[in-house]
């Protein structure tokens, strides 16, 4: 799925207007029906339905959805904000249409004073401002803004929470924006929605489908995607019937010390789980037993330190290396690194302390090998690259350095960022809180290793990875339970998410 700028949104409309061909109005009451069918799914008639309206387009879906409720028999209010801005020509073709319903209440609010919230049973739908703003909410709208966020009902937004920017919220008020508990957003995820900042604003977002003009949104160019089931699904590999192991590759992965033998283990297990026909894994002298016993698949080469990893011999004999889970920050670790990225003119995968290393030694970023994929979480993130006051401005220096290093950043997080180094940006749409678990990175790692093994290009290794890791992560949750998911439970999941993701289960 594409994320769309606000701008390149309303051009989609106006396309869909002018080639469907549809009425503006028309395509409005389409997008009020999606709210509608969403909300009567969910709330049933013991509920109170106030629709909060501002004087735009925004504002005239609130009122179509307003009297949708009111002809199926729910107690629907419209509240408008006289805001002193004109009102749009649909907005005024469903104020008519709202008045000839005559079921639905209309009131007018000119001051704070007036705007009173029945707290029982009060579902909020915030339709006062789209995705047209371009700067703070101030006056009535801003007060209005804050009694709602104040109140203790249920809130729900059309299209984008109401003084939420569609991208860049760096310079906004977070106090003039609405707190939405569910978010029902037109055809495409904003680009904000996948920040975590901005999550207290959004809350639970859907995704309607109102039928926007295909090719529209084919040729409509934009540097952001959502990674979906159905792209992976065609990224993915099949396998012959009268392949070996040796078709499928040989990963080294560099990981672990003796006091933390564990994340070696983690992505070993998770490299084979995956689908690379070998794995070989670099460990200190301590590590090896333990590995063995937990990874007999696994092969192991034994570092010349009994604790840490000092050097690794001939590296760029395998087809895919990965360094960093566990390894620690010893100088001779460091030395290690340094050797490693200087010795192997193939894509690396880097995680953990081997991007600490490299954050302490910035020169040597310029060492990497092209398409070298690195996988930050958002500290190890402002290491390499800075502190970020937000989700955008954050993203703006992960794009900055991909370009700058010809490397893959995966930025991991609820909503994981794939950026490559021709500017485009990979959003994820899987996995779950119960992720946020020892370990997990350390999955993730192996997985992307195990995939750069099978021959994968880095871009694919890296965004059907973090899918793939997702989606376990979900299938474990669905049987674990959030709460009680370790990292292992991941691994055990990859192949179900395997089979789903080609549509076996």
């Amino acid at each position: 799925m594409k994320i769309f700028t606000g701008t390149r949104i309303k051009e989609i409309d106006a396309y869909t207007i002018d080639n469907e061909p549809v009425k503006s109005i028309d395509l409005m009451e389409r997008a009020a029906g999606k709210v509608f069918s969403w909300l009567a799914g969910h709330f049933d008639r013991s509920h109170r339905m106030v629709i909060v309206a501002g004087p735009g387009n925004n504002g005239g879906d609130g009122l179509a959805v307003a009297r949708m409720l009111a002809e199926a028999g729910y107690f629907s209010e419209v509240v408008f904000i006289q805001t002193g801005q004109e009102t749009s020509a649909d907005w005024k073709i469903n104020r008519a249409r709202l008045e000839d319903c005559s079921k639905a209440g209309f009131s007018t609010v000119k001051n704070i004073s007036d705007f009173n919230i029945p707290e029982n049973g009060t579902v909020i739908i915030d339709a006062v401002f789209g995705t047209g703003l371009n700067r703070p909410v101030s006056g009535l709208a801003e007060d209005i803004i804050k009694k709602i966020n104040q109140s203790e009902s249920v809130v729900v937004s059309i299209d984008i929470p109401s003084g939420l920017f569609p991208e860049d919220n760096s310079l906004n008020n977070p106090e003039s924006i609405i707190k939405a508990d569910y978010t029902l957003s037109f055809q495409f995820p904003k680009l904000a929605f996948m920040f975590a900042d901005n999550y207290i604003f959004t809350g639970e977002c859907t995704i309607l489908d109102i039928g926007l003009h295909q090719e529209a949104i084919e040729k409509l160019f934009t540097p952001f995607f959502f990674t979906e089931i159905g792209m992976v699904r065609n990224m993915l590999k099949t396998r012959n019937k009268f392949d070996h192991k040796g078709n499928y590759g040989h990963a080294l992965l560099i990981a672990g010390s003796s006091h933390k033998t564990g994340a070696a283990i983690l992505g070993a297990k998770s490299c084979l789980r995956a689908g690379a026909g070998l794995v070989t894994c670099h460990l200190p002298e301590k590590s090896v037993t333990a590995m063995n016993a937990a990874v007999p698949e696994a092969m192991v080469l034994t570092d010349r330190n009994p604790d840490i990893i000092t050097m690794v011999e001939n590296p760029g004999f395998f087809p895919a290396v990965a360094a960093g889970p566990g390894i620690g920050k010893a100088e001779e670790t460091a030395g290690m690194i340094s050797a490693l990225i200087s010795s192997v003119n193939k894509p690396l995968v880097l995680d953990a302390d081997a991007l600490n290393i490299l954050s302490e030694h910035r020169d040597w970023f310029k060492k990497l090998p092209e398409g070298s994929i690195l996988t930050p979480h958002p500290g190890e993130f402002a290491r390499m690259a800075g502190e970020c006051k937000d989700g955008y401005s954050r993203l703006q220096k992960q794009i900055s350095m991909s370009g700058e290093l010809k490397c893959v950043i995966v930025l991991k997080g609820a909503c994981t960022s794939v950026t490559l180094p021709d500017g485009r940006v990979f959003f994820n749409s899987t996995g779950n809180p119960g992720m946020a678990t020892a370990g997990s990175g350390d999955v993730l790692t192996g997985i992307i290793l195990s995939l750069l093994a099978q021959g994968y290009e880095p871009a694919d290794a890296a965004i059907t990875g973090v899918f793939l890791h997702g989606l376990a992560g979900d299938l474990a949750a669905a049987d674990r339970g959030m709460e009680a998911m370790i990292a292992g439970d991941i691994i055990e999941n990859i192949g179900y998410a395997y089979r789903k993701i080609r549509g076996n289960s």
